[in-house]
């Protein structure tokens, strides 16, 4: 039998020693972004089925009068703040890291067995952290939540303009048309999805003065859009426009979907609890969300990218061929910001406890995720940011004739 174990454990270790060196430079990040979709599953479990055993804990069960939502939301928190601090300890030593020439490159994307290990270890350490830390924490998260927010935002204005570049750089009548075909489309979506909205959350005979507010802003806004990015005097084009006037809708959707269900003016009050597929699709959607946004801020070509990378748009050499030492090693910029990805993930971390606890609230149901007037009212903020963003990426050309914007 111990012959047995110690084969398995051999196996086991062999296996994980695998898994490690196989992760190349090229699979790095998906690496941590499986590490971190590991940590999302953890914490659904323990939101789902670990309040039984988190009252266990003479440490964390301080109280008679503690809720089983309350462990759910300990459980969420302590996982969090472990992927917190185990990326944010990776995004300080990575600070300043702008060729793989650099030993802290290796560092980056190597060393899997002692990550792992670490990441381990640094998730059973929180469950021995006293609830004054983690609630501390939890505060902190509501704002670090509101950062991978904006940072999601400046993502997809980033993604639009690349998108509509590199259409507009092909010169050809088919891209055009393209870019017109898929302009129309998506304000046409915008508005009749917005239509439905005032369906759903504005039933009759019900006073509906705030969805009502927030519907006919969201119209507005897309109007907005159309008419600055379209203005003589604007540098704008009609597919980002369109694909911001999309999201918005999108956005302001949630936030009307995660009013109280027991609130007359959410049409869809009479589900008083969300089905398992349901939880199912919503936690699929967050996690390809948040892995998105960490792998794009990663790679981004503008606003994250590190001034010495050949994406950063720089046309000047790293080195000028007089400053290079005789003898020295060649320079190889690194094609992502190392410290800036490490970052996103560690805002993600925050973000992604903020929806499995409902933004720490305790006035839902437990088998809820993502509802409470604070998850709307962030998400109708994070729609209005987003709007006033794109609008000032639009106007502060003509507005700052002297400043250089691209």
């Amino acid at each position: 039998m111990s012959c047995l174990a110690s084969c398995c454990a051999s196996l086991t270790c062999g296996l994980c020693t695998s898994v490690a060196s196989g992760i190349t430079k090229r699979s790095a990040r998906i690496a941590y972004c499986g590490l971190f979709g590991v940590s999302l599953i953890v914490s659904w479990i323990l939101r789902e089925v670990g309040a039984p055993l988190l009252k266990q804990f003479s440490w964390i069960n301080t109280s008679d009068d503690l809720t089983d939502q309350w462990f759910q939301i300990q459980g969420v928190l302590r996982v969090s703040m472990a992927n917190f601090l185990f990326f944010g300890t990776l995004a300080l030593i990575m600070i300043g890291v702008k060729d793989q020439n650099d030993r802290r490159d290796s560092w980056h994307h190597g060393g899997w067995i002692a990550k792992m290990v670490i990441w381990a270890l640094l998730t059973i350490l929180m469950f021995f952290v006293p609830n004054a830390v983690i609630d501390v924490y939890g505060v902190i998260s509501k704002f670090g939540a509101g950062c991978f927010l904006l940072v999601q935002v400046l993502i997809l204005l980033d993604a639009t303009h690349s998108w509509n570049d590199s259409w507009v750089a092909k010169d050809e009548q088919k891209w055009y048309v393209a870019l017109l075909a898929v302009s129309v489309a998506c304000y046409l979506g915008a508005f009749t999805f917005t239509g439905i909205l005032f369906i759903w959350f504005n039933p009759s005979g019900n006073d509906c003065g705030l969805n009502i507010f927030f519907l006919v802003t969201n119209f507005i806004l897309a109007f907005a859009f159309a008419i600055i990015a379209l203005h003589p005097k604007v540098n704008g084009s009609l597919l980002p426009a369109s694909v911001i006037s999309v999201y918005c809708a999108y956005v302001c959707y949630t936030g009307l979907s995660s009013e109280p269900r027991d609130y007359a003016c959410n049409g869809l009050h009479k589900s008083t609890a969300v089905s398992t597929s349901t939880l199912v699709l919503g936690m699929l959607t967050t996690v390809l969300s948040v892995l998105y946004s960490a792998v794009r801020a990663g790679s981004s070509t503008t606003f994250l990218s590190p001034p010495s990378s050949p994406r950063a748009g720089d046309k000047k050499p790293l080195l000028e061929s007089g400053d290079v030492e005789s003898g020295g090693a060649e320079a190889r910029p690194v094609s992502y910001s190392y410290f800036f990805f490490h970052v996103i993930f560690a805002l993600a971390s925050m973000y992604s406890a903020m929806l499995l606890s409902g933004w720490t609230s305790d006035s839902e149901s437990p088998d809820l995720i993502d509802v409470g007037w604070t998850s709307v009212w962030v998400r109708i903020c994070t729609e209005w940011i987003t709007a006033g963003l794109y609008i000032w990426s639009l106007v502060a050309p003509v507005i700052l004739p002297d400043r250089e914007f691209y």
